[in-house]
């Protein structure tokens, strides 16, 4: 076990421990929670600072108000239903289409306007909330994803995580739904983990289920070919959550939608490790290098130039790691 220790340190891994003394206690004050923990004002302040979100179709907060959801949904072809406190991706209904009074989720699978009230009645009693406390839930807009990116998705819309800390974007991934994982972006699930070059946001290799993989399961389009659009543009949205939300340590998710670009789906003050095991290298060295600057107060632009100048990552998806890296970094 020492050896196993001593091994992941020196790969710069960051194990969960660590994570919650040194970074998430240390530079995420209590008070600012709330603006990622709410999704409702996580929207308000993302408009205030320039940033896309998905519009806001209702909010039910009470058991009552479920015996009007019937006149709510009823005009919409499609939505998106969520936890206000929900995390993981848990509670989360995504509707495409209709079929008659009923709904279609992105699996082909048909929901009766009943099916989504239990649902709701779930996310109310707060089965998938933090702390398991009575929640809220909030529907939305469909995003319409680039078709550049959809290939490299099944029955669901893939989502891109940057983490960011004090405002200089570290590593990133995007997170791509398949068959196993009901459409949803959950890597638990059984969505593909892509690593992405922190400079141009290129494929450097992806994992699913800790194996390492070249082709998606369900579409089997080439890893190799995924490069994020607009990269440059996202990682400068990604900077300016920081000064959105004064957290230090977060996890910044977007979806790229075809008429309205980066759109941000959530912001997560306890983001997972998995990062890590995507790209096969770990966040400790890079968090590091950004502690020891002596001039951290920088604009959002300057704090991007930083990152690409300094973490250029030399490995692509076509040269992976063994299949043995990616497994000893699960344990972080």
């Amino acid at each position: 076990m020492w050896k196993r220790y001593l091994a992941l340190n020196n790969l710069g891994i960051l194990g969960m421990n660590a994570r919650n003394v040194a970074y998430i206690a240390r530079y995420n004050e209590r008070k600012n929670y709330p603006l990622v923990d709410n999704k409702l004002k996580t929207k308000e302040e993302a408009i205030k600072y320039g940033i896309t979100v998905p519009e806001l179709y209702g909010v039910i907060s009470y058991t009552g108000e479920l015996r009007d959801l019937g006149d709510l949904l009823n005009p919409l072809e499609g939505f998106a239903v969520k936890p206000l406190r929900g995390s993981g991706g848990k509670g989360i209904i995504i509707i495409v289409g209709r079929k008659g009074n009923d709904f279609v989720k992105p699996s082909g699978q048909v929901l009766t306007l009943q099916d989504i009230k239990h649902d709701i009645s779930n996310i109310l009693s707060g089965v998938y909330s933090l702390g398991g406390k009575p929640d809220t839930a909030i529907i939305e807009s469909l995003i319409h994803g680039d078709p550049r990116l959809l290939n490299f998705s099944y029955e669901g819309l893939p989502d891109i995580r940057i983490i960011l800390f004090l405002g200089f974007p570290v590593m990133a991934m995007m997170r791509c739904p398949t068959h196993a994982s009901d459409g949803k972006a959950n890597l638990h699930q059984g969505a593909v983990g892509v690593g992405l070059d922190i400079c141009t946001g290129t494929a450097i290799r992806a994992v699913e289920h800790n194996r390492l993989v070249d082709r998606h399961p369900d579409t089997q389009v080439s890893f190799a070919d995924l490069a994020i659009p607009d990269w440059h543009s996202l990682l400068l949205l990604s900077a300016k959550c920081y000064d959105m939300t004064g957290l230090g340590y977060i996890g910044c998710d977007f979806a790229m939608d075809i008429k309205r670009g980066p759109m941000i789906l959530e912001l997560n003050a306890r983001p997972g490790l998995a990062v890590q095991i995507a790209n096969g290298i770990g966040l400790k060295k890079r968090l590091e290098v950004i502690e020891n600057l002596d001039h951290k107060d920088l604009h959002p632009e300057e704090r991007v130039e930083f990152v690409i100048k300094t973490f250029c990552a030399k490995s692509s998806i076509v040269s992976q790691p063994s299949a043995q890296t990616a497994t000893t970094s699960t344990t972080a």
